[in-house]
């Protein structure tokens, strides 16, 4: 994309109100609006007629949903989609996070009555901003609800050791990282684990605080196993759980408790992957497996290679399978990834390893990608 010209963008909102606010919003900021439509059968339309750079997309529409529309245009004609939806009804959020699965790139909240005007149109420019840049590919015309689809046979197999077994206490859990794109790659990973995986999943994820209570809940209709979110204190449970840290709140693990503070931000971001994976670095890093997924940024790179340098077993996603290649190959380009593995291959990792049956690699080099 030329960066010289207007960012092209087509709005799709059924609220003419909304939808001329947004417009005169980027208009007046160097953006191009080459198409506006009210309903979903228009949009698709005119996503395919103009090829716009970006899209906004209400998830709420006449006619077909906005989730349908998702799945309709990453079919026929793959473009970056923010979706702009109310936080306020949950099977709208619902339908949002489903949409994330499809090929969205990321969520904003709509404007409410309390926000500062000003600040929530800064929000929303850059958003299309950050979702312009994404490489997007085409997908299926058919959206399967993850936790709809076969789940595949429940067999785990041991994967074939890359260097000497690695002497240490057995996995205590599993740290996960994400930004933009990673609900597509949870939706799609949680489904295929074993419902008695025998530990705890913690998850960092960078998410606008509006969604978080029903980004959980959307979690749980997906996982075979309890989410919540994590309180102060808690301690670190030895059964199988997934907690997500709380949005604006930094999580680390001391003494066996899981603890949350309010600590300035690294890398813009609260909760910070980097401050969960180092503090697991100190605390029980030969019995951490931490995966790095899809995101923009350096979130998490330097914290993955504080564990790997510390005993860990590490792996970051490949760029093949990621929305945003930003934090795995910041992590990669450090050494910090003992392997590289495609979506597909994470969840058949995590089982395996929970069971036992998957053996680290040699401290040392990077390895290279395994699919």
């Amino acid at each position: 994309m030329n960066e010289d010209r207007a960012l092209r963008v087509l709005v799709i909102e059924d609220s003419r109100t909304l939808r001329g606010h947004f417009v005169e919003s980027l208009e007046a900021k160097g953006f191009e609006v080459v198409g506006e439509a009210s309903d979903g059968e228009s949009g698709i339309a005119l996503c395919e007629r103009l090829r716009p750079d970006v899209i906004s997309l209400d998830i709420v529409l006449p006619g077909i949903s906005g989730l349908e529309v998702t799945a309709e245009i990453m079919h026929r004609c793959p473009t970056p989609i923010l979706i702009v939806s109310a936080s306020r009804n949950r099977g709208e959020v619902f339908r949002t996070l489903d949409a994330l699965s499809a090929g969205a790139v990321d969520v904003l909240d709509k404007p409410k009555g309390t926000d500062a005007d000003d600040d929530w149109v800064e929000r929303y420019r850059r958003a299309l901003r950050l979702v312009a840049g994404v490489r997007v590919i085409r997908r299926s015309a058919r959206f399967i609800r993850p936790s709809q689809a076969p789940r595949p046979a429940d067999r785990i197999e041991a994967l074939p050791p890359a260097g000497p077994v690695e002497p240490g206490a057995g996995l205590r859990l599993i740290a996960i990282g994400a930004s933009t794109g990673g609900p597509a790659v949870l939706a799609e990973m949680l489904p295929r684990l074993p419902a008695r995986l025998g530990l705890p999943l913690l998850l960092v994820i960078h998410l606008d605080r509006a969604f978080e209570e029903a980004f959980r809940d959307w979690l749980a209709t997906l996982a075979p196993f309890p989410v919540r979110l994590v309180s102060h204190g808690d301690l670190l449970p030895t059964d199988t759980v997934l907690l997500i840290a709380p949005a604006g709140r930094h999580l680390t693990l001391r003494g066996g408790r899981l603890l949350l503070d309010d600590r300035p931000e690294r890398h813009s971001c609260r909760p910070s992957i980097d401050v969960l994976f180092e503090s697991l670095a100190e605390e029980c890093p030969r019995s951490t497996l931490a995966i790095l997924l899809t995101g923009m940024g350096v979130d998490g790179a330097r914290g993955l290679l504080s564990l790997r340098q510390a005993g860990a077993r590490t792996v970051a996603q490949d760029e093949a399978s990621s929305a945003v290649f930003g934090m795995p190959r910041a992590a990669i380009e450090l050494g910090a990834a003992e392997r590289v593995l495609g979506q597909d291959a994470l969840a058949p990792l995590i089982a395996a390893a929970a069971a036992g049956l998957e053996r680290p690699h040699a401290a040392g080099g990077v390895q290279g990608a395994e699919h």
